[in-house]
């Protein structure tokens, strides 16, 4: 029965000091978190998407809050909570906001199933990633989209779905907040986030092939050739042409869209603009205006 006893003196003294010892650890190297963390977070909406370039949410409200006491928060953005949600953690803070623009996925690769012929069959794991890792995939275009829908997966927000005809994934622009996380996993950068611009419109290269234009021809009948004419057309040098590829600057077009016209493979798309009026012809314009003169002469 001593021993019993002695046992329970023993451990019982061996816990009083190991809770004594954890007690002045947890004190001295306690971590103390601002509170203000806590009151971002939650009202940062808790999608963790990353879009914000943070792992999650907590970590994105930690930014903010290491930002307003540096005196600026200025280039941190939810892409989730937009504006609304920015001026809430704004008030929070005592700070002031910057607008930043909307953003929206687009996917530049127009080599639809007819534009771009199929050369060989993949069998194996479907994903991007693993067909990407093999080579050009089923098409000779060694930069195009791989269809596989690895962007559909990434997508929290089911804002890009794989369209079965055409074998390209499509963005819808209601659901897309911009997060980028599309874009990341997309092993061939395909996918890029650009400004939705006014009225959605937006004017941009839908092709990422970088080989030379015969070869770029070869393998997409839709593919950018790098011929410049869209550069020659261009009046605010939003056009640059590199590696046999041309690319737009959304910050410096002005969308009068010339480019489009003057590209001669349709690689230059413009979004959400009306339809163009057609062109009358000269001998009908010539006639018109013959017939408009004569009315006037009779009025006259």
């Amino acid at each position: 029965m001593n021993f019993i006893l002695i046992a329970l003196v023993v451990l019982g003294g061996i816990a009083l000091v190991a809770a004594v010892i954890l007690y002045i650890c947890s004190k001295k190297f306690a971590v103390h978190e601002d509170p203000r963390i806590g009151q971002v977070a939650s009202v940062l909406p808790g999608a963790n998407c990353g879009g914000c370039g943070f792992a999650g949410c907590s970590g994105m409200a930690d930014a903010l809050v290491k930002g307003a006491d540096s005196g600026s928060i200025e280039g941190l953005f939810c892409p989730v909570g937009g504006s609304a949600v920015m001026g809430q953690v704004a008030d929070l803070l005592g700070m002031a906001v910057a607008n930043s623009e909307p953003k929206v996925a687009v996917v530049r690769c127009n080599g639809t199933c007819e534009l771009r012929k199929r050369i060989a069959v993949y069998d194996g794991l479907k994903t991007c990633t693993a067909v990407n890792a093999c080579g050009a995939g089923e098409t000779g275009c060694g930069f195009g989209c791989l269809g596989c829908g690895d962007c559909v997966s990434a997508c929290q927000f089911g804002a890009i779905q794989i369209n079965l005809e055409t074998g390209l994934p499509e963005v819808d622009e209601d659901k897309c907040i911009g997060c980028g996380a599309c874009a990341k996993a997309c092993p061939r950068h395909v996918i890029e986030l650009r400004k939705k611009g006014p009225k959605g419109r937006r004017v941009y290269v839908r092709c990422v092939n970088k080989d030379k234009g015969a070869a770029a021809m070869k393998a997409c009948k839709a593919a950018c050739i790098g011929c410049g004419k869209c550069l020659k057309e261009c009046k605010f040098e939003a056009i640059t042409v590199e590696n046999n590829l041309s690319y737009i600057d959304p910050d410096k077009c002005r969308m009068c869209r010339k480019c489009e016209a003057a590209c001669p493979t349709g690689a230059i798309v413009a979004v959400n603009f009306p339809p163009r009026k057609p062109k009358a012809e000269p001998g009908v314009e010539v006639a018109t205006a013959a017939k408009n003169g004569s009315e006037n002469k009779e009025e006259a």
